[in-house]
């Protein structure tokens, strides 16, 4: 299906500027194409919400973004950079940009929340002093809701609350772009409603530019600024979150029923 909002990312391109760029992405596991010449663009304080059944391809995107995954062929720029151009100390230093909310959350289950989020101020952020880090994580913490969280173990929390120790983690570093995977995932709705809350609010207090990989509608209602839908490798629909929500098209129906 040819998508019926081909002028939208013309719209945005012409008043914003991309900071994610990926022209005819293609990617095979033991010869099945899982992405396919795909394209798009992600504009600067945006929130691009990715959508798709499983196997469409969504979670091997953004890890082709990051170069997790070696794309078979295609053009992968962030902030105007080629990422498979990259060496590995280029790669490190473009990382250090990009947040990465994975779908497990990948806390460490042997530290507490604190000692969570000063790893990766210890590695990214060395000019920090000791009172500043903490002042830094506090901030971050109360920030997604867990002032009071940071000598517990991530077994202590909810699994609700483990998902914002992962996010107070990822954006403690203050990435200019944010990529989440299935963020609701193994959440209940009041849960998941408060996850897609604090997407927002990470949008608007540190500026970043969002893709939200999700099969989640209510998230995807909740945050989108606008909204790709991938079938089999393809963008399959692309425009804003009414133009899914009024689609005639049965497979966007199945979605946004």
């Amino acid at each position: 299906m040819a998508s019926t909002e081909t002028n939208i990312t013309e719209k945005v391109a012409a008043v914003r500027t991309q900071v994610i760029e990926i022209n005819n992405l293609r990617k095979s596991f033991d010869n099945v194409a899982v992405l396919k010449d795909l394209s798009l663009s992600l504009f600067d304080n945006e929130n691009l919400v990715v959508l798709g059944k499983s196997g469409s391809g969504k979670s091997v995107l953004i890890k082709c973004i990051v170069r997790l995954l070696w794309p078979d062929h295609g053009i992968i720029k962030v902030f105007g950079e080629n990422v498979n151009e990259l060496n590995n100390k280029e790669l490190g230093i473009l990382r250090q940009k990009i947040g990465f909310l994975f779908q497990s959350g990948a806390l460490y289950d042997s530290m507490t929340i604190k000692q969570n989020l000063e790893f990766p101020l210890k590695r990214l952020k060395k000019n920090l002093s000791r009172r500043e880090m903490d002042e830094k994580i506090a901030e971050v913490l109360e920030n997604v809701g867990l002032s009071n969280t940071s000598n517990k173990m991530p077994s202590e929390l909810s699994g609700g609350m483990r998902k914002r120790a992962s996010l107070a983690r990822t954006v403690v570093v203050d990435p200019m772009i944010m990529l989440y995977d299935e963020p609701t995932t193994g959440l209940d709705p009041v849960t998941s409603d408060e996850i897609s809350y604090l997407i927002n609010d990470v949008q608007k207090k540190y500026k970043t530019s969002s893709i939200i990989i999700t099969h989640d509608i209510e998230c995807a209602r909740a945050t989108a600024d606008r909204v790709i839908m991938l079938q089999d490798g393809e963008v399959y629909l692309e425009g804003d979150i009414d133009a899914f929500n009024d689609s005639k098209d049965e497979l966007i129906k199945s979605f946004f029923k």
